[in-house]
């Protein structure tokens, strides 16, 4: 017993809906990577990160929910290396993040978020392919550690604690 013809026209056509619109999520991150490799003004390249990463994190979910484990890992190896380009573009063009933070706080949050994005893959993850999320997991919490310390770099507690007042002599 086939199926009803009405049911594989209606596949048909959220196949041909569905289709184009991965297709334009990968051109996407393809023209919006282009344009990251371009730039040279690094907070404009950290702004940037952010829609990449957004689109990047998109895929990565799609192509978990497809069971394409390769991809998860590759796009957020990739999501990784840009960080750490537009981390290190900051640093190049703007040394002192805490006159100048604009760039440096939008790639800190983004970084966060990109070490969710990696921990609930992880989780969904078969365990051949958790070793290497393990390993963008520990770079992004390094970019993230480095981005709070370059944005805050008077932390109270690196301070010594004050000296006791001298004690009075009866």
């Amino acid at each position: 017993m086939g199926m009803p013809g009405y049911l594989w026209r209606m596949l048909l056509c959220a196949g041909l809906i569905v289709l184009p619109a991965l297709s334009a999520a990968a051109q996407s991150i393809k023209d919006l990577q282009a344009q990251f490799d371009r730039e040279t003004d690094s907070v404009r390249k950290a702004k940037l990160l952010v829609k990449l990463g957004d689109a990047q994190f998109d895929e990565t979910r799609r192509a978990g929910v497809a069971g394409d484990d390769n991809t998860v890992g590759y796009t957020l190896e990739k999501y990784r290396d840009n960080a750490r380009a537009a981390l290190e573009a900051l640093k190049k063009q703007h040394p002192d993040a805490e006159k100048h933070s604009n760039g440096y706080r939008q790639l800190e949050m983004h970084v966060s978020k990109g070490i969710r994005e990696v921990e609930e893959a992880m989780a969904a993850a078969p365990e051949p392919y958790r070793p290497p999320l393990q390993i963008v997991r520990q770079d992004l919490i390094a970019v993230d550690k480095e981005l709070i310390k370059l944005l805050f770099p008077h932390h109270p507690t690196d301070q010594p604690p004050p000296a006791p007042p001298p004690e009075k002599q009866p």
